[in-house]
């Protein structure tokens, strides 16, 4: 992708409503594992997910864990929340195999203080959008635009359910044409519609609810939130009536990437979805209450700009997009050999497959059990800092030091586009057309920890050359686990005695790492009566 400087333009006009907000930037990800400590805690993940905020995530973080981290992957210190999403991989039609997409300037969460007494995220608080399984659309027709707001109500349509589905989008970047709204279509399209239409990628929206009942979580880790009837606006239901920050996240995926053009095969998020309508995401407070409540009551510039709040900077400085990069969580050793970002991976992390409905998708039978069948000593005392391999684990590409050299991101564009001219233009609206499943798994599978490949950064232009690093976890048949480090010239192999040993380390390679380029997230303010 190449940064081009950007003109200013008149900003659309928005409603009151939508005026106050803030832009959360987390330029870095804190790295990419199969870890989710909201649905799966204390134990592996089935999935992997692409992780922003603080380094204290892990597989059994809480809200201490995180307010207690060392350092954030967002610009404003005082935010040590955790955002997490499923991350996003290529399969190759041809071999088989499956490779990471590279994410672009990492994610951008929206602070949207919509409603009346908006209300601090509480410590201990936690929430979940999305539906993990889901694999079809059942609110009209998923290929063409949503009908009007006013009509949602008659057509029976703001059942949370509906709403839920409608608070996902997949956004379709081409910064020579006119934009896209915000959650205007709520599938992925298939790669030959990306090749031919957004060849600055693919950003993916999911609105968050803002309806709360005043409870900290709940056993769906959904039902204690709500949305409101038009999904980022509108009324509360009776039984969650307080109102929260309305959080929106947006992540760009460089599905245009160098590797992936001329290729036949299609992108598939890590939880196996091809649909888009599995695509979720999970929010865990770290703010300071107080701090938190202060910044809603007084950030209210409307230019959105982190840097345009007193609170922020006044308490800052704000960190800079490298200091961001640089904040990495611990990866549990249990997990050290999985490499979630490895240049080819012959199947997806933990063995998940394909699932592309319309029925609900279904957990892996076992692949979680086997991996967390290792020693619990292991997995909750001992862990491998993700820092030491910060140049080959983060997918988020470098960006510009000054944020004013970024684009102001805005949720929802208003009148970006009209629904003739899409239909017009796209007749198929990028509708998904999936090729046979070519991977398969087995429950089965004696490896109780998969093997890793090396771990370069996958990248879309050449740059210099680097020595790899990986990692392996291997179990003895005494339950002796051993923590197999490769590193150039030689490796290390240290055991739960301290023994340490020195074997010969593999050739020296050559791979590629992303030259620093700049990104952006592309978008005018404004919304689409969201």
């Amino acid at each position: 992708m190449t940064f081009k400087k950007l003109v200013t333009f008149a900003i659309l006009g928005m409603s009151p409503s939508a005026e106050a907000f803030w832009r959360m930037e987390c330029r870095g990800n804190t790295g990419v594992a199969r870890i989710d400590p909201i649905v799966d805690f204390g134990k592996i993940s089935g999935h992997a997910h692409t992780v922003q905020g603080s380094s204290g995530f892990g597989m059994s973080a809480t809200y201490d864990d995180l307010a207690n981290g060392d350092c954030t992957s967002c610009a404003v210190k005082q935010d040590k929340s955790a955002y997490w999403t499923p991350s996003m991989y290529f399969l190759d039609s041809d071999t088989g195999e499956y490779s990471p997409v590279p994410q672009v300037g990492g994610m951008l969460a929206y602070y949207l203080l919509r409603g009346d007494n908006v209300t601090a995220f509480p410590p201990g608080f936690q929430m979940v959008a999305g539906s993990n399984y889901r694999r079809d659309y059942t609110v009209g027709d998923p290929y063409s635009p949503d009908p009007p707001q006013s009509s949602w109500a008659s057509l029976k349509q703001t059942g949370q359910s509906d709403l839920e589905q409608r608070a996902i989008g997949f956004n379709c970047l081409n910064y020579q044409a006119a934009a896209e709204a915000s959650l205007f279509r709520h599938y992925m399209p298939n790669k030959t519609f990306t090749d031919a239409n957004c060849p600055d990628g693919l950003r993916l929206e999911l609105m968050f609810p803002s309806c709360w009942n005043g409870e900290l979580d709940s056993e769906t880790h959904k039902t204690h939130v709500a949305y409101p009837d038009l999904v980022g606006n509108g009324d509360c239901p009776s039984t969650h009536t307080q109102r929260l920050v309305t959080l929106f996240f947006e992540t760009i995926w460089d599905t245009n990437a160098a590797q992936f053009q001329g290729k036949s095969g299609s992108f598939v998020m890590s939880n196996g979805d091809r649909t888009g309508y599995g695509y979720h995401g999970d929010f865990m407070t770290g703010w300071d209450e107080s701090f938190l409540q202060e910044a809603i009551d007084t950030c209210t510039n409307p230019s959105g700009e982190i840097s345009d709040c007193g609170l922020f900077t006044s308490n800052g400085p704000l960190l800079s997009d490298t200091e961001q990069g640089e904040c990495k969580f611990d990866m549990p050793l249990v997990l050290a050999a999985e490499n979630a970002i490895a240049k080819i991976l012959t199947q997806l992390p933990g063995g998940v497959q394909i699932q592309d409905g319309p029925e609900s998708a279904t957990p892996p039978s076992g692949s979680t059990d086997q991996v967390t069948s290792l020693s619990s000593e292991v997995s909750s005392a001992t862990s491998v800092s993700t820092s030491s391999t910060s140049s080959t684990s983060s997918t988020s590409t470098p960006i510009p030091s000054s944020s004013s050299e970024l684009q102001s991101g805005g949720a929802f564009l208003e009148n970006p586009i009209s629904s003739s001219t899409v239909a017009a233009s796209t007749p198929d609206f990028g509708a998904q057309d999936f090729p046979p499943t070519t991977t398969s798994f087995s429950s089965t599978s004696t490896s109780i920890v998969p093997a890793t490949t090396s771990a370069p950064q996958v990248t879309s232009e050449p740059g210099v050359s680097y020595e790899v690093v990986s990692t392996q976890t291997i179990t003895s048949a005494g339950g002796l686990v051993e923590e197999i480090v490769w590193m150039q010239p030689v490796v290390y192999v240290t055991e739960d005695t301290v023994t340490t040993v020195t074997i010969p380390g593999p050739a020296p390679q050559k791979v590629k790492k992303a030259r620093d380029h700049v990104v952006q997230h592309r978008h005018n303010h404004g919304r689409r009566g969201h």
